[in-house]
């Protein structure tokens, strides 16, 4: 799995956070050196945060896409070092095609990406990452908030069949368990 070079003081400082605030990741990160990991439920600020924290604990080199409005100064040369890209929503590639050519150009790249594509409520998830990982023919991995435990977990391996109907609908209900911080993910 892609890993960051160690620095033992940033991994100390986020497993504090981590300790802290509460905090704990269960579940197995599998070794795959290429794949899609949905998080959700993606319902607070407070996501990218513990998010950022467990990444940096754990040593993990996960990449997200970021608004590129986020991208001033000093903010912008932060969120390149913590493995946040700018997504150029104007460029006539769209994000798909974006983010299925950084994974196919990498040797090792796992691409973080929320499926609800909003903190608000939504009774329907966009199937783009299922797209991303059909085309760049790699598995999604689940991954959670869960904030009545204050739980980060690491669940299945998805391997996308073509049929995003009966995909989307397996997933959900693996999610359907598990509470963000304002609300589930049904």
């Amino acid at each position: 799995m892609p890993q960051v070079k160690p620095n033992a003081f940033m991994r100390w400082l986020a497993r504090g956070a981590l300790r802290l605030g509460g905090w704990k990741v269960v579940g197995t990160i599998p070794d795959v050196p290429k794949l899609v990991m949905i998080i959700a439920p993606h319902s607070s600020n407070w996501d990218g945060y513990w998010g950022m924290a467990v990444k940096i604990a754990l040593g993990l080199q996960v990449r997200v896409l970021g608004k590129a409005s986020l991208f001033w100064w000093p903010l912008g040369p932060l969120l390149r070092r913590l493995g946040v890209i700018p997504l150029d929503r104007s460029s006539p590639q769209g994000t798909v095609e974006q983010a299925v050519g950084l994974i196919r150009r990498s040797e090792k790249m796992w691409y973080a990406i929320t499926p609800e594509g909003t903190r608000k409520a939504v009774t329907h998830w966009k199937a783009g990452f299922l797209k991303i990982a059909r085309m760049a023919d790699v598995p999604v991995l689940a991954a959670y908030f869960h904030y009545p435990d204050k739980t980060v977990g690491f669940g299945p391996l998805f391997q996308p069949s073509g049929d995003d109907a009966a995909d989307m609908a397996a997933i959900r209900e693996w999610y359907r368990p598990w509470v963000g911080k304002t609300r589930g993910t049904v």
